[in-house]
């Protein structure tokens, strides 16, 4: 019975959604239980001797090959809670669940009930409400544009004149961006979120040398400046990107490690084994990885957490960013991002901020840390199935169904939902450069919860491999750019942003998987669309009873479309239909 249904009174099973409502989630066996009815009063509602509980029915918000999720919205009118379950399984059996066990009617003892003891609004997490509605476009600001040839580092070679290495230099400038923001909001854009931009050794920019200072190939802070108030002009937010678990190796601080090694003053600054330093084979000292250029910060250490934080408040400060992004957030202590959070919000409340975690990051998503994380399940599920193919329609629908679980409904809401990145491949090359499965890819992760984000150029079929293939030039010659692709993006982030429940407005849920053809519905209070995706090189032909005697406008073709008693569905090779009831 243990492993046959779950549930404990934590995240992500019950929670402060708002200040007046607890969602709750039940996980049963698949097919095990047929109906869940929500056992729930103030603990303090007594008639005489008994507790006057209510029944409420949860609905059944997804399926996996294994599990059965079931869910409830409801609202104390006292703010505290007690509750248990009801289930009916399939065979008419009733059980009722509580946290001291099973039973086959409802106890009389209240304490055997779970207990949400009190709806706190400061404990419920809060995120930015503007990250809803927000299409990222990341930029690797080296390679994005070079608007200001009297900035390039020395050697540097004329803009895509050959591929990128982990050495090379092309001369990306801040001037190249602020040049292209036309180009950014013709696309429907309204965040971009730069990799680092502080002095740096390398092209990347992750190995800092000053933290307050920006690199010279990119501009000074006068042309930040201008490019945020150009990117605010235009409504388009700026997220930043912070390196805190690790510094460069001309960092002044280690510079001086290294120069007096026990004496320095900073040496309680990084996680140093022994004296001397040693840099090679590998460092004796904790590094990001193995690199030796990467010395891992104290963040525990007070100077460090003070110049650290002082960084964090300094850029939200001076120049009005709308977010920072934590590079290798999951290796630094929560202790430093809740002070961290404290320090952002103080200076602007709705800031955004995302850390870099790519697994089950529920413990920086309860509200006192992060606002979102990268949200890797997510990326790791959309490539395996429509790019890679390594995984059939029912995996796909297990994977994603999972994540959607794993946090609770306003978290989901605010994820930063990626496909690719400066880390990785890029789509077009995983997806063997075809650019038909690039385009299932586009609309699942554009219709789909959370806040999306778009790597610069796959819009335009840039394509590329692991880093530093991934890192190329932008393409800006019209001839060299897939502008088709491009108008597919265009239209699916406009309908995002027109049609209701298109995006983060709508609740999400797969219809069925089959074969390779997935099918799944965004519903609102209001509008109903049903996704139709075919990821197989051959048509497919389905029934979908949703639509039996039913008339519905598809989005693609704008034309009306009656279905009959068998509402059969014919998708060609990598096509896709989006229908609207």
């Amino acid at each position: 019975m243990l492993t046959d249904i779950r549930h404990r009174a934590i995240l992500p099973y019950v929670y402060g959604k708002n200040k007046e409502t607890v969602e709750i989630m039940l996980e049963t066996k698949k097919e095990f239980i047929k109906k869940v009815e929500l056992i729930y009063a103030d603990p303090y509602h007594f008639k005489e001797k008994d507790w006057q509980y209510q029944l409420s029915e949860m609905k059944r918000t997804g399926s996996t090959r294994d599990i059965d999720y079931w869910k409830i919205q409801i609202k104390p009118p006292y703010r505290r809670l007690r509750y248990g379950f009801r289930c009916t399984t399939a065979q008419n059996k009733t059980i009722i669940v509580t946290e001291r066990g099973y039973f086959e009617e409802i106890p009389k003892e209240i304490g055997n009930f779970y207990c949400f003891p009190y709806l706190h609004e400061a404990d419920n997490f809060r995120a930015p409400k503007w990250v809803k509605d927000t299409v990222w476009y990341q930029i690797f600001p080296e390679r994005f544009a070079n608007g200001d040839s009297s900035l390039n580092p020395k050697g540097t070679l004329p803009w895509g004149s050959t591929n990128p290495t982990p050495t090379n230099f092309f001369g990306g400038d801040f001037q190249g961006i602020i040049d292209h923001l036309d180009y950014l909001v013709n696309l429907g854009i309204n965040g971009i979120y730069l990799t680092p931009i502080f002095k740096a050794y390398s092209n990347h920019k992750y190995d800092t040398i000053d933290y307050f200072e920006i690199d010279p190939q990119f501009g000074d802070k006068e042309t930040f400046r201008r490019l945020v108030k150009g990117c605010h002009a235009r409504g388009i937010k700026v997220m930043l990107d912070a390196v805190f678990n690790h510094s460069g190796f001309y960092f002044e601080p280690f510079q001086d490690v290294l120069e007096n090694q026990e004496d320095s003053r900073y040496k309680d600054w990084f996680h140093i084994w022994d004296f001397p330093i040693e840099t090679e084979p590998k460092p004796n000292y904790d590094a990001f990885g193995f690199v030796s250029t990467m010395p891992k910060l104290n963040t525990a250490n007070s100077e460090v957490k003070k110049y650290l934080l002082d960084v964090a408040e300094y850029w939200v400060k001076e120049f009005d960013i709308d977010g920072w992004r934590l590079d290798v957030a999951n290796e630094i202590d929560h202790s430093f991002w809740r002070e961290f959070r404290q320090v952002v919000k103080k200076v602007k409340p709705d800031a955004y901020i995302l850390g870099e975690i790519w697994h089950d990051s529920l413990p920086w998503l309860e509200g006192d840390q992060f606002d979102a994380v990268m949200n890797y399940p997510f990326t790791n599920g959309a490539i395996e199935f429509f790019a890679r193919q390594r995984m059939d329609s029912q995996t796909f629908v297990d994977s994603i169904t999972n994540v959607l679980h794993m946090y609770p409904q306003n978290v989901n809401e605010v994820a930063f939902n990626l496909l690719d990145s400066h880390d990785t491949a890029r789509i077009l090359t995983l997806a063997d450069n075809d650019k038909r499965r690039a385009r299932l890819l586009y609309l699942f992760q554009l219709s789909f919860l959370g806040s999306p984000c778009l790597y610069y150029g796959d819009e335009i079929g840039l394509s590329g491999g692991e880093d530093p293939g991934c890192r190329a030039c932008m393409e800006w010659e019209d001839e060299n750019q897939d502008q088709s692709l491009f108008s597919f993006v265009q239209q699916l982030i406009q309908w995002r942003k027109e049609i209701k429940g298109f995006g983060n407005s709508g609740e999400f849920q797969f219809l069925t998987g089959q074969g390779n053809v997935i099918v799944y519905e965004k519903r609102t209070n209001t509008n109903r669309l049903i996704f139709v995706l075919n990821n197989e090189d051959k048509q497919q032909d389905i029934i979908l009873d949703e639509l039996a005697n039913r008339s519905a406008k598809e989005l693609f073709t704008n034309r009306q479309v009656t279905f009959q008693d068998q509402a059969k569905i014919s998708v060609q090779a990598y096509g896709y239909f989006c229908f609207q009831l």
